[in-house]
Protein backbone atom coordinates (compact mmCIF):
# COMPACT_ATOMS: atom_id res chain seq x y z
CA UNK A 1 0.00 0.00 0.00
CA UNK A 2 1.18 3.50 -0.75
CA UNK A 3 2.65 5.16 2.35
CA UNK A 4 0.38 8.14 2.88
CA UNK A 5 1.80 10.94 5.00
CA UNK A 6 -1.63 11.85 6.33
CA UNK A 7 -5.15 10.61 5.59
CA UNK A 8 -8.00 13.11 6.05
CA UNK A 9 -11.18 11.37 7.17
CA UNK A 10 -14.10 13.47 5.97
CA UNK A 11 -17.21 13.09 8.12
CA UNK A 12 -20.30 14.87 9.40
CA UNK A 13 -21.29 17.43 6.80
CA UNK A 14 -24.67 19.08 6.30
CA UNK A 15 -26.79 16.12 5.17
CA UNK A 16 -29.68 14.44 6.95
CA UNK A 17 -27.27 11.56 7.68
CA UNK A 18 -24.81 13.72 9.62
CA UNK A 19 -24.95 11.84 12.93
CA UNK A 20 -24.37 8.46 11.32
CA UNK A 21 -21.50 9.94 9.29
CA UNK A 22 -19.80 11.20 12.44
CA UNK A 23 -19.94 7.69 13.92
CA UNK A 24 -18.55 6.18 10.72
CA UNK A 25 -15.74 8.72 10.63
CA UNK A 26 -14.72 8.06 14.22
CA UNK A 27 -14.63 4.32 13.57
CA UNK A 28 -12.43 4.82 10.49
CA UNK A 29 -10.09 7.13 12.43
CA UNK A 30 -9.69 4.51 15.16
CA UNK A 31 -8.89 1.85 12.55
CA UNK A 32 -6.29 4.05 10.86
CA UNK A 33 -4.65 4.71 14.22
CA UNK A 34 -4.57 0.96 14.87
CA UNK A 35 -2.85 0.51 11.50
CA UNK A 36 -0.32 3.22 12.37
CA UNK A 37 -1.44 5.44 9.51
CA UNK A 38 -1.28 9.19 10.27
CA UNK A 39 -4.77 10.64 10.05
CA UNK A 40 -6.96 13.58 10.94
CA UNK A 41 -10.73 13.89 11.17
CA UNK A 42 -12.42 16.81 9.42
CA UNK A 43 -16.07 17.72 9.94
CA UNK A 44 -16.93 18.87 6.43
CA UNK A 45 -18.36 22.35 5.93
CA UNK A 46 -18.10 25.14 3.35
CA UNK A 47 -14.45 25.70 4.31
CA UNK A 48 -13.49 22.09 3.60
CA UNK A 49 -10.98 22.94 0.85
CA UNK A 50 -9.14 25.45 3.03
CA UNK A 51 -9.09 22.98 5.92
CA UNK A 52 -7.70 20.19 3.75
CA UNK A 53 -4.92 22.45 2.52
CA UNK A 54 -4.12 23.55 6.08
CA UNK A 55 -3.87 19.94 7.26
CA UNK A 56 -1.57 19.06 4.34
CA UNK A 57 -3.30 15.71 3.92
CA UNK A 58 -2.36 13.77 0.81
CA UNK A 59 -5.49 11.64 0.48
CA UNK A 60 -9.06 11.58 1.77
CA UNK A 61 -11.12 8.76 3.23
CA UNK A 62 -14.70 9.84 2.54
CA UNK A 63 -17.03 8.86 5.38
CA UNK A 64 -19.69 11.41 4.43
CA UNK A 65 -23.14 9.88 3.92
CA UNK A 66 -25.92 11.41 1.85
CA UNK A 67 -25.58 14.75 0.11
CA UNK A 68 -22.07 16.16 -0.31
CA UNK A 69 -20.55 12.76 0.38
CA UNK A 70 -22.43 10.45 -1.98
CA UNK A 71 -23.71 12.77 -4.71
CA UNK A 72 -20.39 13.74 -6.31
CA UNK A 73 -20.02 17.16 -4.68
CA UNK A 74 -17.06 16.42 -2.41
CA UNK A 75 -15.54 14.21 -5.11
CA UNK A 76 -15.53 17.17 -7.51
CA UNK A 77 -13.86 19.39 -4.92
CA UNK A 78 -11.17 16.78 -4.28
CA UNK A 79 -10.61 16.38 -8.03
CA UNK A 80 -10.00 20.14 -8.25
CA UNK A 81 -7.47 19.82 -5.41
CA UNK A 82 -5.81 16.87 -7.13
CA UNK A 83 -6.27 14.84 -3.93
CA UNK A 84 -6.87 11.07 -4.23
CA UNK A 85 -9.91 9.75 -2.36
CA UNK A 86 -11.71 6.54 -1.52
CA UNK A 87 -14.69 5.21 -3.42
CA UNK A 88 -16.51 6.30 -6.53
CA UNK A 89 -15.79 9.41 -8.57
CA UNK A 90 -18.10 12.26 -9.50
CA UNK A 91 -20.16 10.42 -12.11
CA UNK A 92 -20.62 7.16 -10.23
CA UNK A 93 -21.50 8.99 -7.02
CA UNK A 94 -24.04 11.26 -8.72
CA UNK A 95 -25.74 8.43 -10.62
CA UNK A 96 -25.99 6.13 -7.61
CA UNK A 97 -27.44 8.93 -5.45
CA UNK A 98 -30.06 9.81 -8.07
CA UNK A 99 -32.60 6.99 -7.83
CA UNK A 100 -34.38 7.99 -11.04
CA UNK A 101 -31.25 8.04 -13.24
CA UNK A 102 -29.95 4.93 -11.53
CA UNK A 103 -33.09 3.00 -12.41
CA UNK A 104 -33.06 4.33 -15.97
CA UNK A 105 -29.50 3.05 -16.48
CA UNK A 106 -30.32 -0.29 -14.89
CA UNK A 107 -33.31 -0.73 -17.18
CA UNK A 108 -31.15 0.09 -20.21
CA UNK A 109 -28.44 -2.41 -19.18
CA UNK A 110 -30.59 -5.34 -18.09
CA UNK A 111 -30.32 -4.96 -14.32
CA UNK A 112 -33.75 -5.88 -12.86
CA UNK A 113 -35.34 -3.15 -10.76
CA UNK A 114 -38.91 -2.61 -9.49
CA UNK A 115 -41.35 -0.70 -11.69
CA UNK A 116 -41.59 2.98 -10.79
CA UNK A 117 -42.87 6.37 -11.88
CA UNK A 118 -41.89 9.96 -11.27
CA UNK A 119 -44.50 11.68 -9.10
CA UNK A 120 -45.28 15.16 -10.37
CA UNK A 121 -47.17 17.66 -8.18
CA UNK A 122 -50.90 17.00 -8.22
CA UNK A 123 -50.57 13.55 -9.79
CA UNK A 124 -53.78 11.52 -9.78
CA UNK A 125 -53.46 8.87 -7.08
CA UNK A 126 -55.68 6.40 -8.92
CA UNK A 127 -53.42 6.48 -11.97
CA UNK A 128 -50.34 5.72 -9.87
CA UNK A 129 -52.13 2.87 -8.09
CA UNK A 130 -53.28 1.45 -11.42
CA UNK A 131 -49.69 1.52 -12.69
CA UNK A 132 -47.85 0.21 -9.61
CA UNK A 133 -50.45 -1.44 -7.40
CA UNK A 134 -50.62 -1.35 -3.61
CA UNK A 135 -48.73 -1.19 -1.39
CA UNK A 136 -46.00 0.94 -2.94
CA UNK A 137 -43.06 2.99 -1.71
CA UNK A 138 -42.77 6.74 -2.16
CA UNK A 139 -39.29 8.16 -1.73
CA UNK A 140 -37.23 11.29 -2.35
CA UNK A 141 -35.09 10.85 -5.44
CA UNK A 142 -31.80 11.85 -3.81
CA UNK A 143 -31.61 10.83 -0.15
CA UNK A 144 -30.11 7.86 1.67
CA UNK A 145 -30.65 5.76 4.82
CA UNK A 146 -34.37 5.41 3.98
CA UNK A 147 -34.92 9.03 5.03
CA UNK A 148 -38.24 10.38 3.73
CA UNK A 149 -39.52 6.98 2.51
CA UNK A 150 -43.16 6.01 3.13
CA UNK A 151 -44.85 2.69 2.52
CA UNK A 152 -48.22 3.64 1.01
CA UNK A 153 -50.99 1.16 1.80
CA UNK A 154 -53.93 3.01 0.20
CA UNK A 155 -54.43 5.71 -2.43
CA UNK A 156 -55.58 8.24 0.16
CA UNK A 157 -52.12 8.20 1.75
CA UNK A 158 -50.26 9.03 -1.45
CA UNK A 159 -50.44 12.82 -1.10
CA UNK A 160 -49.06 12.81 2.43
CA UNK A 161 -46.24 10.48 1.36
CA UNK A 162 -45.44 12.85 -1.52
CA UNK A 163 -45.37 15.81 0.92
CA UNK A 164 -42.88 13.99 3.19
CA UNK A 165 -40.56 13.12 0.30
CA UNK A 166 -40.91 16.46 -1.46
CA UNK A 167 -39.85 18.30 1.71
CA UNK A 168 -36.43 16.68 1.18
CA UNK A 169 -36.15 16.70 -2.61
CA UNK A 170 -38.10 18.15 -5.52
CA UNK A 171 -37.74 14.80 -7.30
CA UNK A 172 -40.11 12.18 -5.88
CA UNK A 173 -40.58 8.66 -7.18
CA UNK A 174 -43.08 5.91 -6.47
CA UNK A 175 -41.85 2.32 -6.65
CA UNK A 176 -43.68 -0.99 -6.81
CA UNK A 177 -43.58 -2.98 -3.57
CA UNK A 178 -41.72 -6.27 -3.82
CA UNK A 179 -42.76 -8.88 -1.28
CA UNK A 180 -39.79 -11.05 -0.42
CA UNK A 181 -36.41 -11.22 1.26
CA UNK A 182 -34.37 -8.04 1.68
CA UNK A 183 -30.71 -8.58 0.84
CA UNK A 184 -27.60 -6.47 0.66
CA UNK A 185 -24.29 -7.24 -1.03
CA UNK A 186 -21.13 -5.33 -0.18
CA UNK A 187 -18.61 -4.61 -2.93
CA UNK A 188 -14.89 -4.37 -2.17
CA UNK A 189 -12.76 -3.68 -5.24
CA UNK A 190 -13.82 -6.25 -7.84
CA UNK A 191 -15.16 -8.66 -5.23
CA UNK A 192 -18.69 -9.17 -3.93
CA UNK A 193 -18.63 -10.04 -0.22
CA UNK A 194 -21.01 -12.56 1.42
CA UNK A 195 -24.68 -11.63 1.13
CA UNK A 196 -26.58 -10.40 4.20
CA UNK A 197 -30.30 -11.07 4.67
CA UNK A 198 -32.21 -8.52 6.76
CA UNK A 199 -35.28 -9.05 8.90
CA UNK A 200 -37.15 -6.36 10.81
CA UNK A 201 -40.49 -6.39 12.65
CA UNK A 202 -41.01 -2.82 11.47
CA UNK A 203 -43.05 -1.92 8.38
CA UNK A 204 -39.84 -1.93 6.35
CA UNK A 205 -36.08 -1.52 6.83
CA UNK A 206 -36.30 2.18 7.68
CA UNK A 207 -33.87 4.57 9.43
CA UNK A 208 -34.73 3.30 12.90
CA UNK A 209 -34.33 -0.34 11.84
CA UNK A 210 -30.96 0.50 10.28
CA UNK A 211 -29.37 2.52 13.06
CA UNK A 212 -31.36 2.44 16.29
CA UNK A 213 -33.43 -0.71 16.77
CA UNK A 214 -32.07 -3.83 18.44
CA UNK A 215 -34.88 -5.92 16.91
CA UNK A 216 -33.38 -5.99 13.41
CA UNK A 217 -31.87 -9.37 12.57
CA UNK A 218 -28.94 -9.83 10.20
CA UNK A 219 -28.23 -13.21 8.66
CA UNK A 220 -24.78 -13.76 7.18
CA UNK A 221 -24.55 -16.35 5.65
CA UNK A 222 -27.90 -15.38 4.19
CA UNK A 223 -29.12 -18.98 3.87
CA UNK A 224 -29.29 -18.87 0.07
CA UNK A 225 -28.46 -21.69 -2.29
CA UNK A 226 -24.78 -21.32 -3.23
CA UNK A 227 -25.45 -21.05 -6.97
CA UNK A 228 -28.17 -18.45 -6.42
CA UNK A 229 -25.93 -16.38 -4.14
CA UNK A 230 -23.15 -16.44 -6.73
CA UNK A 231 -25.61 -15.30 -9.40
CA UNK A 232 -26.83 -12.44 -7.18
CA UNK A 233 -23.26 -11.39 -6.41
CA UNK A 234 -22.44 -11.20 -10.12
CA UNK A 235 -25.58 -9.16 -10.76
CA UNK A 236 -24.66 -6.86 -7.86
CA UNK A 237 -21.21 -6.27 -9.36
CA UNK A 238 -22.87 -5.43 -12.68
CA UNK A 239 -25.37 -3.09 -11.00
CA UNK A 240 -22.44 -1.35 -9.31
CA UNK A 241 -20.18 -1.07 -12.33
CA UNK A 242 -22.73 0.10 -14.94
CA UNK A 243 -23.16 3.22 -12.79
CA UNK A 244 -19.38 3.84 -13.05
CA UNK A 245 -18.96 3.09 -9.34
CA UNK A 246 -15.61 1.91 -8.03
CA UNK A 247 -13.60 1.09 -4.91
CA UNK A 248 -16.24 -0.05 -2.49
CA UNK A 249 -19.95 0.22 -1.83
CA UNK A 250 -23.10 -1.70 -1.09
CA UNK A 251 -25.92 -2.87 -3.35
CA UNK A 252 -29.43 -3.38 -1.92
CA UNK A 253 -32.02 -5.66 -3.48
CA UNK A 254 -35.18 -7.69 -2.92
CA UNK A 255 -35.55 -11.39 -3.74
CA UNK A 256 -39.16 -12.33 -4.49
CA UNK A 257 -40.94 -15.66 -3.95
CA UNK A 258 -39.87 -16.81 -7.43
CA UNK A 259 -36.20 -16.17 -6.52
CA UNK A 260 -36.07 -13.21 -8.90
CA UNK A 261 -33.88 -10.26 -7.92
CA UNK A 262 -35.09 -6.64 -7.94
CA UNK A 263 -32.30 -4.12 -7.35
CA UNK A 264 -33.18 -1.06 -5.26
CA UNK A 265 -30.10 1.17 -4.95
CA UNK A 266 -26.35 1.49 -4.60
CA UNK A 267 -24.69 3.12 -1.59
CA UNK A 268 -21.30 4.51 -2.58
CA UNK A 269 -20.30 5.49 0.98
CA UNK A 270 -22.02 2.90 3.19
CA UNK A 271 -22.09 3.16 6.95
CA UNK A 272 -19.05 2.10 8.97
CA UNK A 273 -20.76 2.05 12.40
CA UNK A 274 -21.41 -0.80 14.84
CA UNK A 275 -24.77 -1.37 13.08
CA UNK A 276 -23.26 -1.24 9.59
CA UNK A 277 -23.45 -3.97 7.00
CA UNK A 278 -20.21 -3.70 5.02
CA UNK A 279 -18.06 -4.42 8.11
CA UNK A 280 -20.40 -7.33 8.91
CA UNK A 281 -20.00 -8.83 5.43
CA UNK A 282 -16.24 -8.25 5.58
CA UNK A 283 -15.98 -10.14 8.88
CA UNK A 284 -17.85 -13.06 7.29
CA UNK A 285 -15.17 -13.04 4.58
CA UNK A 286 -12.40 -13.06 7.20
CA UNK A 287 -11.61 -9.34 6.95
CA UNK A 288 -11.53 -7.48 10.26
CA UNK A 289 -12.42 -3.78 10.45
CA UNK A 290 -8.89 -2.30 10.32
CA UNK A 291 -8.06 -4.49 7.31
CA UNK A 292 -11.31 -3.43 5.64
CA UNK A 293 -10.30 0.22 6.03
CA UNK A 294 -6.86 -0.63 4.66
CA UNK A 295 -8.38 -2.45 1.66
CA UNK A 296 -10.59 0.55 0.90
CA UNK A 297 -7.53 2.82 0.97
CA UNK A 298 -5.58 0.43 -1.25
CA UNK A 299 -8.31 0.68 -3.89
CA UNK A 300 -7.67 4.41 -4.45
Amino acid sequence: MKAYRKVAVLMGGPSAEREVSLKSGQAVLAALETLGIPCVGIDADVKIIDRLRAQQADCAFIALHGRWGEDGVIQGALDVLGMPYTGSGVLGSALAMDKLRCKQIWQATGVPTPAYCLLEPGVAADEVVQQLGLPMFVKPGREGSSIGITKVENSGALQQAWDVAHALDDQVIAERYIDGQELTIAILGDEALPTIRLETPRTFYDYEAKYLADSTQYHCPAGLDASLEKELQQLALKAFKVLDCRGWGRVDLMLDADQQAHFLEVNTVPGMTDHSLVPMAARAAGIEFPQLVQRILEAI
